[in-house]
């Protein structure tokens, strides 16, 4: 039933634009090896969501022998409202400076998934802005801050139905699936459904993470 409603929710999503915003204050968590930071999809049920954050972590927790990982669920909306997106820039990069000071040998995995990879494109400086439920960019990682993120993994990533990739400095950190189809990261794609998909690559996200931390 949760997918179900996720995929109807899907058809109604749309490109937007946003008004500047700003995320409430994070609360510093206790400082971890890593701190896997999970932007989940539009409407996305689960708790880092079901259909990527929750089986990435997992898979990471496997592959990451000897570390201790913990994880955060990036405060935002993930609906349709105009400055969705945005409120999960300001959050994410509100949580990443808050426990970079509090933990400085903390380092971080970035995962987002549909709006959420949106969410985390802003957030490392690629901007978003007229893709499926993007926004312009409203906060970024500072520069003192980003040999601190590990890994970018991203899913079903829609500034790439525009014709937008991760590039520059995160570029050899971040790993950009997007299945065959998918109408929000594939221009003219038509499988709905294969936007759904991307629990399978879960595992190959996790690999490819675990080699660059």
């Amino acid at each position: 039933m949760r997918i179900r409603l996720y995929l109807a929710a899907l058809s109604l999503v749309g490109g937007a634009g946003v008004a500047t915003v700003s995320a409430p204050p994070a609360t510093a968590a206790a400082c971890s090896d890593i701190d896997v930071v999970a932007a989940r999809g539009t409407f996305e049920p689960g708790t880092l969501g079901l259909i990527v954050g929750d089986p990435v972590y997992s898979a990471l927790q496997r592959k990451l022998t000897g570390k201790n990982v913990s994880s955060y669920k990036v405060n935002y909306p993930a609906d349709l409202s105009l400055t969705s997106a945005a409120q999960g820039n300001a959050d994410l990069v509100n949580h990443v400076n808050r426990q970079a000071a509090s933990c400085p040998n903390q380092r971080f995995i970035l995962v987002g998934y549909s709006q959420g990879a949106n969410v985390v494109d802003n957030s490392i400086g690629i901007s978003s802005a007229g893709a499926v439920v993007g926004s312009p960019i409203v906060a970024t990682i500072p520069a003192a801050l980003e040999s601190r993120v590990a890994a970018v993994l991203l899913f079903g990533n829609p500034i790439r139905a525009i014709g937008k990739s991760v590039t520059g400095t995160y570029q050899s950190r971040t790993i950009d699936f997007c299945a065959k189809g998918d109408p929000v990261c594939e221009a003219g794609g038509n499988d709905t459904l294969a936007h759904l998909g991307y629990t399978a690559n879960a595992d190959a996200a996790a690999t490819f993470a675990a080699g660059k931390v």
